[in-house]
């Protein structure tokens, strides 16, 4: 409590008495018991009405000791139960969580990991993909701001995101590893890694690329073939040894038909080799008859020509050329769509040409747009001329119906720049995206599309797109979420289907371990998003012949099933309405590959590392005892004591109203008792 305070309290107790002294001690005739008892009750009403009136904080401090945190995080995928290392799992989490000592020392939290982290102690160890960097990661920012030291029961293999011995790095708290699995090297081939373009063309030749890694101290000869169907395409022997312990094969295949072509890379095993999963890898292709062909047309260079070409080629059925407008009049006829960025003077030309022959257009506006110009080349969209810019950030329309646009949040992304005013499109449209100013709709457009004069034409009307492909790998560690998005459009542009009420999203073949996800939408009559649609997919699979039924979920503003973990085959789907006479079909195949069944030992090397990376320490699953001493005796763990201050204004305590309360009720009953009101 400050000192001018508790002066203000003194004054407040002299100045109390005083007063009570004046009215009835200073020439009273009362008896003396009733004038000291009257003296008494007036001074405690004025001194605690004065009190309210300073209104003095009163502090508080409670002390309570806080145990750190201890987490526990128990690898969940297949490779575990492949090493036959389920029980040792099972034995060293068990022992861990019910251990008394560390239940007293921490506030202990189990979690599992597979591809997600999962809060809990399910442990089946049956997901087909771990990812221990991303566990890391999330781990990292729950426990930020605490003393938690990490036991991390694993083999050690990963089979998807970022490399966790340096991603760990950045994590805060030690990390104890748990390895599961045999130290013991045993000789082994197998195929690390192989990589081929998921589209070919017709008649094509296409490269395929073979990692072989061998671990063995003694020479082998091996070879390495590739199959389609009962067929070798290609063979090439191969010798390794303890020097030399990979080999990178090169092949180029020759696509013969269209459609969806598997093949079968394999290594003829050694003697006595314990993993001979991991010697054969599926993979297929896409063998397409033609490739699209699009134009930018550009007069002046921009980050945004260089973002767009790569989000577009990132399917490589697509090939993207930037021209400048004389090129492209020349050329016009060898392209199926052209995007026209930022037109102004010298594309005059150009938009006649593209309206005379009535060519599918995507056309992209900024802030060197010549509007007078575009205004009067075409009838369709019109933007008020102010020549003043403005920013605008994007809004999702999750009623756009022409195709599905999933797995993108613009919420968070940055604003495009573009001529303020307004802009309206004159003939019936779709709009992608709203403008939106500080978070408000303002319900102008800044992305859509249009039918007019059998062309199919989109507008998106601002510049520094490049921003928004740069926050997707920001956001995901990856540009695909955006060059998917535009993929999408430019699907829609360059073709000429027309539009569906029921449209379906899915890829015509999966590698094993990948999630299998079909997306749809459904629209009612009048190509409203109907969001009460009861939607369910009949799955066929044509080698076995097995089918069953599965109902579609709305999630994300879509219909979306999770059809991961179905046996590798082919399979033919039929997606319809439960009530209307609305379908879709499709087929998709399904390779035989599990990327948890490649490991034949524990990554000793990179725990080594990552314990030595966060301070932490390795143990092994008999060794569970040896760890948990090891964290009961390590001092950066000892309980903290706290306190907690707490503050609290006098006017806010209850019981200094009721003593004012009662003093002047007594005061009143003792004068009205002795006659004295």
């Amino acid at each position: 409590m400050q000192t001018s305070t508790l002066v203000y309290i003194g004054i407040a107790g002299i100045a109390a008495l005083l007063l009570a002294l004046f009215q009835y001690i200073y020439k009273s005739k009362l008896r003396a018991n009733l004038r000291y008892a009257l003296f008494g009750l007036r001074a405690v009403t004025i001194f605690a009405v004065l009190l309210l009136l300073i209104n003095p904080k009163l502090q508080s401090f409670t002390y309570f000791n806080e145990k750190p945190d201890l987490v526990l995080a128990v690898d969940n995928s297949e490779s575990i139960s492949y090493l036959g290392q389920g029980e040792n799992a099972l034995s060293a989490f068990n022992e861990i969580i019910s251990n008394k000592d560390l239940k007293n020392r921490f506030h202990l939290h189990s979690y599992s990991f597979g591809k997600d982290l999962n809060s809990g102690d399910s442990l089946r160890f049956n997901e087909g993909q771990s990812n221990i960097s991303k566990a890391f990661k999330q781990l990292g920012e729950i426990y930020s701001n605490s003393t938690a030291p990490v036991i991390l029961v694993t083999d050690g293999n990963q089979t998807y995101g970022a490399d966790y011995s340096y991603s760990s790095k950045d994590m805060s708290q030690p990390v104890f590893p748990v390895i599961l699995g045999d130290s013991t090297l045993y000789a082994d081939l197998s195929i690390k890694q192989l990589n081929v373009n998921r589209y070919v063309f017709l008649k094509n030749r296409f490269p395929v690329e073979i990692i072989v890694n061998y671990s063995g101290k003694d020479d082998v000869n091996t070879e390495l073939k590739i199959w389609s169907g009962n067929q070798i395409v290609f063979s090439k022997p191969i010798q390794l040894s303890e020097s030399k312990t990979s080999e990178i094969i090169s092949a180029t295949l020759l696509a013969k038909a269209v459609g969806v072509r598997t093949y079968r890379a394999e290594i003829t095993p050694i003697d006595n080799e314990q993993n001979k999963v991991n010697n054969t890898k599926n993979f297929g292709v896409e063998v397409i008859d033609q490739k699209t062909n699009i134009a930018i047309v550009a007069e002046r260079l921009h980050p945004d020509l260089g973002a767009i070409k790569k989000a577009i080629e990132s399917n490589e059925q697509r090939k993207v050329s930037i021209l400048d407008p004389q090129e492209y009049i020349s050329k016009y006829n060898d392209f199926q769509l052209v995007i026209l960025y930022q037109p102004n003077s010298s594309f005059n030309t150009i938009l006649e040409t593209v309206k005379k022959k009535k060519l599918n257009a995507f056309t992209i506006t900024g802030t060197t747009t010549d509007w007078n110009l575009l205004n009067k080349a075409q009838n369709f969209f019109k933007q008020a001329v102010t020549n003043q810019t403005e920013e605008y950030q994007p809004i999702l329309n999750s009623n756009y119906s022409n195709f599905i646009i999933n797995d993108i949040d613009f919420n968070d992304y940055p604003p495009l720049k573009s001529e303020f005013g307004e802009f309206g499109i004159n003939i019936p449209h779709e709009v992608i995206l709203y403008k939106s100013v500080n978070g408000i709709n303002t319900n102008q457009i800044l992305l859509a599309t249009f039918e007019a004069e059998g062309t199919k034409q989109a507008i998106l009307n601002g510049e520094n797109i490049w921003r928004w492909r740069a926050q997707t790998f920001l956001n995901t560690e990856s540009f695909n979420n955006f060059d998917n998005f535009v993929n999408k459009i430019v699907q829609y542009l360059s073709s000429n289907k027309k539009r569906n009420r029921l449209n379906i999203d899915y890829k015509s073949f999966y590698n094993g371990s990948d999630d299998v996800i079909i997306t749809a939408q459904y629209f009612n009559k009048n190509y409203e998003f109907d969001s009460n649609g009861a939607l369910s997919i009949a799955l066929r699979n044509k080698n076995n012949g097995a089918a069953k039924e599965v109902p579609l979920l709305l999630s994300d503003g879509n219909y979306r099933v999770d059809l991961s973990g179905i046996e590798p085959g082919t399979y033919q789907f039929t997606i319809s309405h439960n009530f209307e006479l609305v379908s879709a079909t499709g087929e998709f195949q399904v390779l035989e590959y599990n990327v948890e069944q490649q490991f034949l030992n524990a990554d000793i090397d990179k725990l080594n590392l990552l314990a030595d990376n966060s301070s932490g320490q390795v143990f092994y699953s008999n060794e569970v005892d040896q760890l948990i001493n090891a964290l009961l005796s390590d001092n950066r763990f000892a309980t903290i004591q706290k306190s907690t201050k707490n503050i609290v204004p006098l006017i806010e305590w209850k019981y200094l109203l009721i003593i004012i309360a009662l003093s002047l009720f007594f005061e009143w009953f003792i004068r009205k008792y002795n006659g004295l009101i």
